[in-house]
Order: structure tokens, then sequence, then C-alpha cells
């Protein structure tokens, strides 16, 4: 029996409450599970051990050709709403692939140093044949802010398990570091540009803050000393141009000051780290007199 069935139930019941609740509830439950299936746990422990004989009879096993994690993008989760995204594993075989199988980990190592996982919602894979030995099995799993990703150090790089079993129900691919894939605190970026109108030659002052989300207490919290660049836009102009980057202070906040030349609008920009993804604030008019 596939032990994931259990932690789909539980993934249902906790979709009709982490929906609904502020994540600084659903921080408060305890740690979630960290109990990882194996290739045994996931096809059955027949299919397992007879791939195991059967590639040592020189038989070839599934072969992995692709993993594919929420189209290729990075799993960006804020602090209230679950994520739910599509993960998929292409493989072949000479009988054929009929399930995969994709979870995310994060940690050390596989057997000792789990910290977190990301299991996979469906019991089997949704598989499409794209030539009589080789399918792309889809699932998809969903990340609950302040449960699964129950601290902020989780965010960054996680590992992709990826398994497939054969169209004989016997030969088997599993890896538990067959990819990488980045799960990231959602980032929110403000600007003011001041005073509007304002005098030609006059000074503008640029006001806003960088914030991410702290899956540990369900707010928004300053992103402090990260650059950011303060840009421009003519009014007649598509173009946006860099005219200052400055550092978020500790409490994530951004202020400087520029010379009023001409009408168009004052934007900040913020290009990203490994656990915080890219944004951008839409453009603040300034008409200059």
């Amino acid at each position: 029996m596939r032990i994931r069935a259990t932690v789909a139930a539980l993934s249902g019941a906790l979709a009709l409450s982490a929906l609904a609740v502020p994540a600084a509830q659903a921080g408060d439950q305890a740690v979630p599970s960290l109990d990882k299936p194996s290739a045994a746990d996931v096809f059955g422990t027949g299919a397992a051990k007879a791939g195991r004989s059967v590639a040592r009879a020189a038989v070839a096993e599934p072969v992995i050709s692709k993993v594919v994690v929420n189209g290729g993008k990075d799993v960006v989760v804020g602090t209230t709403n679950a994520k739910t995204f599509t993960v998929s594993v292409t493989a072949s075989h000479p009988t054929g692939i009929v399930d995969g199988y994709i979870d995310l980990w994060h940690g050390t190592d596989v057997e000792d140093g789990l910290d977190g996982v990301l299991l996979p919602n469906e019991e089997a894979a949704s598989c499409k044949n794209s030539s009589a030995t080789t399918a792309t099995c889809s699932m998809t799993i969903t990340a609950y802010p302040g449960y699964d990703l129950y601290k902020n150090l989780l965010a960054g790089t996680w590992k992709v398990t990826a398994g497939a079993l054969a169209g004989d129900l016997t030969s088997v691919a599993w890896n538990d570091y067959q990819a990488t894939a980045r799960v990231q605190r959602l980032s929110k970026l403000t600007v003011n540009a001041a005073p509007e109108p304002v005098k030609k030659g006059a000074t503008i002052t640029a006001t806003g803050k960088l914030s991410r989300a702290n899956w540990e207490n369900g707010t928004y919290m300053g992103y402090t000393v990260q650059p950011v660049k303060l840009q421009f836009r003519k009014k007649a102009s598509s173009t946006y141009t860099t005219v200052k980057t400055i550092n978020t202070n500790s409490t994530g906040a951004l202020k400087t000051t520029v010379k009023a030349v001409e009408d168009g609008y004052w934007r900040y920009s913020f290009a990203g780290t490994s656990t915080t993804p890219a944004v951008t604030t839409a453009g603040d008019f300034v008409d200059v007199k």
C-alpha cells in the first residue's frame, strides 16, 4: 500500500482549513511528518524487488529522461494560500511506462537529515504515451505555508525524487537526486514618489518597502540589506532606465532622492535571490511643472 494515500487524505483535510485561515494559525500546528516513501512504498514491494533483481540480470530498467516541476518555474508561496503545482517525469522502457512518481525534499541527505518533504496529492500518476516505449507521467503537489513550509530556512533549493514503473510491472527506476527545484518566499515591493506635482529642479523623494513571506508567523517581514534599483521612464517612453541602486534598511524600507527633470514614472525593481523571487513595482507618475 502506498503511504502517500495517508498523506493525500491529510492534505485534503488541511485544504479545508489552511486555505480559509491565516497562515499564522496554520503555523501553530505540529511539524508535518517527514516520512518519505521508497520505491517499494510507491510501486509495491514486489515490483521494487523484481526491479532490482532484473537490473542485476542486465535487463534495462526504465530510463528517466526529463523531470519538470511547476512548468520549469520556481515554486513561490505566500503566507495564507496553499500553492498547488504540477510535476512530471518522462521515462522510457521496452515494455512502456505505466506509472511515475515525483516528490520534493529538503535536507542534507535523503536517509538522514530530512527537514522538509512535499508529497504528491495523487495515489498514481496520470501517464500520457508519446510512443510505445515512452510516456510522461504527471502529478500535483500542494505546499501549505505554515505547515509543509513550517520554517523560513526551507526556502531555496530542494531535491527532486523521480521514479517510473515499466509496463512489465517489475522494472523500476528510482532516483532521490534526479533534479533540483527552488521553493521561494513570495516577495512584495512598494514605491511612492513625492511630491506630486513638483517643480522642475526640485527634489523628488522615492520611498518604498521590500518584504517577503514569513512562513513561521504568517506575516510579511521586511527584507533587509538588499539592493533595489530605482528606475525612471519618461512619459512618452516605454523603457525604464536605472537611475541608482540603494539598499533596504533594517526594516526593509527604501528611501532616496532625485532631482525633478521631466514628467515620468518612477519605480523600484528587485532582482531576487535564491530564496525570494524578483519583484518590480508599477510606475508612480510624477508631474513636473
